[in-house]
């Protein structure tokens, strides 16, 4: 029962992953499809122009991904900073030629710059979303792990719910968007997409002041920090925005529309009603899941891990000694250390077997000094949360602990102090 709540609990991480990072831009490319669906002169080439889009973002998302991963030295801020600043022009590229900017004066411009217009701003979706879409499955093993194994699968298990969540709730927010007039889809559109320019901006921003490509006044970035801290709200108002769509697919469902002169024109027009109140049905639970996704499961999951008391051990002038029948029963032992200037050294022990303990420091060079604790015998980062690969406890690398080395003395493991004042600056 332990185990599984253990594994349960990476495949809720996984999941609210990908409800967190693929919801915003899922909504997004449905409302893109849909409002061409609506228009009223929606035309093959057009949704071959977006399906086109989709296939170039994703494809382009996954070599920088690929590339991203085997080579160091990738800047992704600068891939961001300049897929934000396509997204936001072509967004209000998109906006002005809907609303028929230039399509009297010039169409044969118009046509072109209107399909160039969202394809530019569906490839832009994708390639700023879908390079981490296609990295995060790697963080699912650590080095020397097999992939045939049970917390890979439970994580992966998320990943795909996620996933499957937001795609259905995509295809009802297209099916709920393409009920209403062409009129009233542009305008629900040019509002929501004015919400994503603003989501879009603050994100720049952030990407631009990191690189110090420009500079802010200490007073105008303590302005800012709110709005770049709950970035997520944007996302709660594209959702309070487009609900009451799904709630008017559903009273559309309600009713049966039109003439019928026949039994078999009538079954047909039940059946659109009730595909009118599935799909209402499936945005709704949509929404909710991903709320309490981004909530009440996200609250849970990040839940404070207190880590365990340091315990008892000696130090004679310049060495640390610990009995090893203190350590010896394969659980994390984790020791404290003061320095003469009063910091608190941690570092943890672990038996990896018969003849060779895992000891280092209660800190690692990727999340720094938040620790590990132990839960059903796996060492676990508190910060990351990933599961530590005991036999490489000691061994330099990713989450590891900082590696500290040791000594074992007859019945006693020594530690020098000496390395440990050299590792405090890791603990300030």
């Amino acid at each position: 029962m332990a185990n599984f709540l253990c594994f349960y609990s990476t495949m809720i991480k996984s999941f609210i992953y990908i409800i967190q990072i693929l919801l915003s831009p899922a909504l997004f490319t449905a409302l893109i499809y849909a409002v061409l669906h609506t228009s009223q002169t929606c035309e093959s080439s057009r949704k071959k122009y977006y399906a086109c889009a989709c296939f170039t973002g994703v494809f382009c998302a996954f070599i920088f991904a690929m590339i991203q991963r085997n080579t160091a030295g990738l800047n992704r801020e600068y891939f961001n900073i300049a897929v934000l600043s396509a997204n936001i022009l072509s967004i209000v590229c998109f906006i002005a030629f809907l609303w028929g900017f230039l399509k009297k004066k010039s169409p044969k411009f118009y046509e072109t710059a209107y399909n160039f217009s969202y394809a530019v701003l569906t490839a832009s979706i994708f390639l700023y979303v879908f390079p981490d879409v296609f990295l995060y499955p790697f963080s699912f093993v650590m080095t020397g792990e097999s992939v045939v194994s049970t917390d890979f699968l439970f994580k992966f298990a998320g990943y795909c719910g996620g996933g499957l969540i937001i795609f259905l709730t995509a295809l009802a927010l297209f099916k709920a968007f393409s009920s209403l007039s062409s009129k009233s889809a542009w305008i629900l559109f040019t509002a929501l997409f004015a919400l994503a320019i603003a989501q879009s901006s603050v994100s720049l921003l952030q990407f631009l002041l990191a690189r110090r490509i420009i500079s802010v006044s200490r007073h105008l970035f303590h302005m800012l920090l709110p709005v770049i801290n709950n970035q997520i709200f944007f996302l709660y108002a594209i959702l309070t925005i487009t609900v009451p769509v799904g709630f008017f697919l559903f009273k559309k469902g309600l009713v049966l529309r039109g003439q019928y002169s026949n039994p078999a024109q009538l079954r047909k027009m039940k059946v659109k009603a009730r595909g009118h109140k599935y799909w209402s049905a499936v945005l709704i639970i949509g929404y909710v899941l991903s709320v309490l996704s981004l909530t009440a499961l996200k609250a849970y999951d990040e839940r404070a891990v207190e880590l365990s008391p340091a315990e008892p051990m000696t130090i004679s002038e310049d060495t640390v000694i610990i009995p090893i029948q203190n350590i010896d029963d394969g659980h994390l032992h984790r020791f404290a250390y003061y320095t003469q200037e009063g910091i608190e050294v941690r570092f943890i022990v672990i038996k990896k077997n018969d003849i060779a303990y895992g000891v280092g420091l209660d800190a690692c060079d990727i999340c720094g000094e938040t620790g590990y604790y132990e839960r059903d015998n796996e060492v676990i980062c508190k910060l990351c949360d990933v599961v530590m690969n005991k036999s490489t406890i000691g061994f330099k690398g990713g989450c590891n602990p900082v590696p500290l080395a040791y000594a074992r003395r007859g019945s006693n493991m020594i530690i020098q102090i000496s390395d440990l004042e050299k590792e405090k600056g890791r603990f300030r």
